[in-house]
Order: C-alpha cells, then structure tokens, then sequence
C-alpha cells in the first residue's frame, strides 16, 4: 500500500476517512495481509506526516493503529482514558492540525468503556471515585450523559452513554478551540465521531459530519 500519508499533498478528509475504513476491513479479514512495519532508520528519518487526527481511549484493547492497520507516520493519536477533552489534549491536536495539515480528527470512543462506567457508576450511587485525578475524569464526562442515566437495562445505558461522551467530545474540539474552529469553519478540518465495539473489532462511524457525506 502506498504510504500517502508522506506524501507533499495532504489527504483530504472524505480519502483521510476511507482510508482508515478500508484499514479496519483490512484488520477485520483475517486473510488479508496487515501493513504493519517493522523499524526501519529511514522511517526514523521522515518526517512525520499524519494523514489522521485519532483522539482515543487509552484502553488497552483499543490499539489505534493497529485496529486501523495503519504504520509509522500514517496517524497522530491521542489517548485518553474515556476520551476526554482536556486543555494538553486541546493543544496536542493544535499542534497535529496546524503543522501537519491534517484534515481528518476522528473522536473514537468504545464498547465497555471504563470511565464511562464508572461516571455512570457514580451518577446512581452519588459518590464519586475516591481519587481526585480519576475524578477530574469522570467529572468532565458526567455532564453529557447524566440524563441518559436511568434504573433498569444497564447495558442500554451504557451504549447511549458510550456515543453521547464521543459527540461531546467531538462538540468540544469543534467549538473550544479557536484554532480549531476557524479549520472547521474553513473546510480544512472535519471532526467525526466514532466507536470501536470490542467484541467485533469493527469501528462504526456516526453522526456522520455533511463534508463526509457527500
């Protein structure tokens, strides 16, 4: 596979997308041959060029590039647990869109996520963890989902939990950040959300942004 994401000429955010669709059916195909690569000096040499944006969770099973079959070079990541927006992480997709020109952000959440289980948690029994760096967490996650917080399926919950903290998040880089909302504003940026589900390794796209739907 050609890596175009060294390449002069950024990928635009409807190639950046399908793209990384094609990767997962790659990592999904048991069949197919990976590109993963091993170290090479040269690779150390490049300059990176990120065709991608990824704010993810920093769960374990949640492997971004691999998921996505991508190489060294090919995405810029950010992982935090319950893929939160904080100020560094604000600033490290700053840094990602302005210099590397990327056009494509990707807020990926997950199935079972930990933070969002243990904000849910929090919410029904009203005690909060007992760590206040955990809290930090739970607490810019809670807002967006304590509505959706109710007695009987706990599974349901946590599926509509799951998305709504992805959308706010993606709400979030869109409308926190100067930088970031005059790209989007521009046409040089898209900020889409999406989910990997854990148990079948595949990453859905939703609430698909109109630039990716044409």
């Amino acid at each position: 596979m050609a890596n175009t994401a060294n390449d002069d000429v950024p990928l635009s955010a409807e190639q950046a997308l399908a793209r990384l669709v094609e990767g997962n059916r790659r990592f999904l195909d048991e069949r197919t041959p990976t590109s993963a690569r091993s170290f090479s000096a040269h690779m150390a040499r490049t300059p990176q060029r990120p065709f991608a944006i990824i704010l993810g969770c920093s769960d374990s099973r949640t492997p971004v590039e691999i998921l996505f079959d991508q190489g060294f070079g090919d995405l810029f990541v950010v992982r935090i647990a319950g893929n939160i927006v904080a100020p560094s992480v604000i600033g490290s997709i700053e840094f990602a869109a302005s210099e590397f020109s990327s056009q494509l952000v990707v807020v990926m959440g997950h199935t079972g996520c930990g933070a969002v289980t243990a904000t849910v948690r929090a919410i029904e029994t009203g005690r909060g963890p007992e760590s206040n760096n955990i809290r930090d967490i739970t607490s810019r996650i809670a807002p967006h989902i304590e509505a959706l917080v109710r007695p009987g399926d706990h599974a349901a919950v946590m599926r509509e939990a799951v998305r709504a903290n992805v959308r706010a998040s993606a709400s979030h880089l869109r409308h926190g950040s100067r930088i970031l909302e005059e790209l989007v504003l521009g046409g040089r940026l898209v900020v889409a959300p999406a989910e990997y589900d854990l148990a079948t390794g595949a990453v859905t796209f939703f609430d698909t942004p109109p630039e990716l739907a044409r």
